[in-house]
């Protein structure tokens, strides 16, 4: 099939309309996954074994279910509209890969901060406000950006479900008028347009990130 620019053209707009929906699912999977990976993190590092070993059995269940099994599921077995479903499922989906990034920040935390947090008295709410996030979240924003683009790379999955994204409303154009080239390569430039700049400003953090002295060493004090 040759290439067609008039149609092309034709399309784009039409196109267009499946952008903010795509992006709109994007961010609010994100973040379900952000808060919710946070908790399961959390969790998991309960000194309760059956609970934390509750959780990490949770989370391998969903990490190695396909995502689109998942969306078939929860669309189907509940009540609730294709939007929402994607958003949830998406979102808890990658709770599970965004939990071990918490875990790599948590654990990267020097435990003399821990340490110096009980001799000045502070109370475990105080501990993880205070103390530790705030020296565990800076150093994994570059990869928690990097799970946001792939999971914006994601979301043609929900057209499964009907989501009126971007590739859905391609395949539409193609049932419609049984020209598939046109469509799909409209899709596939928005999201090139649309994820490359993100990829390098997360390049860029991640440069920032490792050129801060001393970030390790910041802190409390006993």
């Amino acid at each position: 099939m040759t290439w067609d620019w008039a149609f092309a053209f034709e399309i784009f707009p039409r196109i267009l309309q499946g952008v903010g929906v795509t992006i709109g699912a994007t961010f609010s999977a994100f973040a379900i996954s952000l808060t919710l990976g946070l908790v399961l993190t959390l969790l998991r590092r309960s000194s309760f074994k059956p609970l934390s070993l509750t959780v990490a059995g949770i989370i391998e269940f969903i990490r190695v279910t396909p995502p689109l099994v998942q969306l078939f599921f929860v669309y189907f077995a509940f009540d609730m509209g294709p939007f929402l479903t994607g958003a949830i499922v998406l979102g808890v989906h990658y709770s599970t890969y965004v939990s071990e990034v918490y875990r790599s920040g948590i654990n990267s935390v020097p435990k003399s901060q821990w340490e110096a947090s009980r001799a000045l008295n502070f109370s475990p709410v105080q501990t993880w406000r205070k103390v530790v996030l705030p020296q565990a979240i800076p150093p994994i924003i570059p990869m928690l950006g990097n799970y946001l683009i792939i999971l914006f790379k994601e979301t043609p999955l929900l057209m499964g479900i009907y989501v009126t994204e971007m590739m859905m409303i391609a395949r539409s154009i193609g049932a419609e008028t049984y020209r598939f080239l046109e469509p799909i390569t409209i899709v596939g430039f928005i999201f090139l347009v649309l994820s490359y700049p993100c990829a390098l400003f997360i390049r860029y953090l991640e440069r920032r990130s490792g050129q801060i002295p001393g970030s390790a060493e910041k802190g409390v004090k006993a």
